[in-house]
């Protein structure tokens, strides 16, 4: 059949490049760090590494140094403020962006997607989140029409709960058509089922009467939902009632859109606290973590999308950017504790098994050698390409004394701590952290938001059993940490349960700060007193460890 022969022939071109750029993955980096110096070589920020004008490998090693945003950001402020000249990138500069399976002809993809307002420089620049620039792309609008189920006008729709309202009702209405159930990250996935749970009522009401709500004010959202929502279809709205009033939700993804093949989303890093959430609720439907990217650049592909999603690696691509990478030092005699880099950065090509290391990027569009703050783990090799898993956010830590407990540690401690709450039928769907030292000595403070398995009421806390989740998470943490609480220098932990709901108002408080829902990474460990005071608003429950640690 004509469909199938041609997802056949994309995916045979598909592997001939990845087989190409990975057999040759040292050849072509030096051809794009190659190309990215003579193109940018003569930028007022290049140029002074190279006083001789010999923009060779070897000198921009030497000289050009590593940096972070902090380092570069007078540069990038100059740009914003007008001034035309090369100063990091030789081109004129006209935006910023802040940034296995197939859809065929007979599917479509339920991807949620939000924009957001574009903002402008002084000298009138538009900054854009990259789903923002993206969705009003040429590429995007024509391959929309295709592939993605949401009207075009509903995504670009600004105000995000009219978006999000009309995007679930047009994939509710054509529930036979949705293959994919998607964002660009778990967390997005995570407020969107809680969305559906606050209004499949009114979603119901739409599909029985054939009417849209009349707080659905948006233009472009009226207009591109008059064109689905024709006609009352009470037999739709009966059905999706009955799946709805289930008192547990353990696979109403599945159950909504019985033809899902897949989820896809982002779930490592701090996404990966989302993982038994969104199993749970998609009932066994597979968890894809297609690729790993940011604003900075795109890494690397999952080329086996249908591993557990706590093990995915990314096989890096060589043609996209220069990439090297500083050696990290995982302290503790093989348990994660602070991490550090050492020795000089080293290329794609000389990366070794199980070493840890935090990835520097240098790109076509002036960013040279930049820490993008991401610890990664070499897992295998497809061909020369090296494959990485993402470990953590380097120097997000919770420290107190001479403690220092990493992203990593903190979920490990956490997924520990939490099993003791599913026998009965509590499940954690999200939590945060801070260092507290209002008082002294100080403690480490969790946020944790439970529910139970069956329905979305906040379970009866057990004070002796939320207590040994604090003792568990304490036991979990390292040697120094154990050492400092021990002697006194540490408080015992507190953990403070969170009514439903709170970790949406977390996430409404930092998009009102700038951030772009469908970018939207929740912090590890916070250290905004703004937003520690959101959650400590919505607390319902304190427990602590004993005071002294045995």
């Amino acid at each position: 059949m004509a469909g199938e022969s041609e997802i056949k022939e994309t995916y045979q071109n598909f592997m001939k490049i990845l087989e190409d750029l990975t057999n040759n993955a040292h050849e072509l980096q030096e051809q794009m760090l190659e190309e990215i110096l003579r193109r940018n070589a003569g930028t007022e920020y290049l140029s002074r590494f190279f006083p001789s004008g010999q923009a060779d490998k070897q000198n921009f090693k030497t000289n050009v140094p590593i940096v972070t945003y902090e380092d570069i950001k007078p540069y990038i402020d100059r740009i914003a403020n007008g001034e035309t000249s090369s100063i990091l990138f030789a081109d004129p500069i006209s935006q910023f962006l802040r940034r296995c399976f197939s859809v065929s002809d007979e599917g479509r993809s339920l991807s949620l997607y939000f924009c957001k307002p574009d903002m402008e420089t002084p000298s009138g620049l538009v900054a854009s989140s990259y789903v923002t620039f993206y969705s009003k792309s040429n590429i995007f609008k024509t391959s929309l029409a295709k592939f993605c189920i949401s009207p075009i006008e509903t995504i670009l729709c600004l105000d995000i709960k009219q978006s999000m309202f009309c995007q679930l009702l047009t994939g509710l209405l054509q529930r036979d058509k949705v293959v994919l159930f998607g964002s660009t990250f778990a967390s997005l996935l995570a407020r969107t089922i809680k969305f559906l749970e606050d209004y499949w009522r009114e979603l119901c009401c739409n599909i029985r009467t054939g009417y849209l709500s009349d707080w659905i004010i948006d233009p472009g959202c009226k207009n591109a939902m008059s064109l689905i929502l024709t006609m009352p279809n009470p037999e739709l709205a009966d059905l999706i009632q009955q799946i709805c009033e289930d008192k547990s939700w353990e696979g109403v993804i599945k159950k909504l859109w019985p033809k899902i093949k897949y989820i896809s989303s982002i779930c490592t890093g701090s996404m990966s606290q989302y993982i038994p959430l969104l199993e749970f609720y998609g009932g066994g439907i597979p968890l894809v973590s297609p690729s790993y990217a940011s604003s900075e650049a795109c890494f690397g592909i999952n080329l086996k999308p249908l591993s557990n999603p706590f093990d995915v690696s990314y096989t890096f691509l060589p043609n996209i950017a220069y990439f090297e990478f500083l050696p990290v030092n995982k302290d503790g005699g093989g348990k994660a504790q602070v991490t550090r880099t050492i020795d000089k950065p080293v290329d794609l090509a000389n990366v070794k098994l199980g070493q840890y290391y935090e990835v520097v990027v240098t790109t076509l569009a002036g960013l040279y050698r930049y820490r993008v703050g991401d610890v990664l783990r070499v897992t295998g090799f497809y061909n020369k390409s090296p494959q990485f898993q993402f470990v953590e956010r380097q120097n997000v830590v919770l420290s107190i004394d001479a403690d220092k407990t990493t992203e990593e540690d903190l979920w490990k401690a956490i997924t520990n701590a939490k099993l003791i709450l599913e026998p009965f039928g509590v499940m954690l769907t999200a939590y945060n952290s801070y260092s507290d030292i209002s008082s002294t000595p100080g403690r480490y403070v969790l946020f944790w938001e439970l529910k139970m398995k069956d329905s979305n009421d906040l379970p009866k806390l057990d004070v002796k059993i939320m207590e040994q989740c604090c003792c568990i998470v304490e036991e979990s943490f390292d040697f120094t940490y154990k050492s400092l609480r021990k002697g006194g220098a540490i408080s015992g932990l507190e953990l403070r349960v969170v009514k439903r709901g709170s970790f949406d108002e977390l996430m409404d408080f930092y998009i009102s700060k700038g951030a772009s829902i469908s970018q939207y990474k929740p912090p590890c460990c916070l250290k905004s007193e703004e937003a520690i005071k959101i959650l400590n608003s919505g607390t319902v429950g304190k427990f602590f460890s004993p005071k002294t640690m045995s």
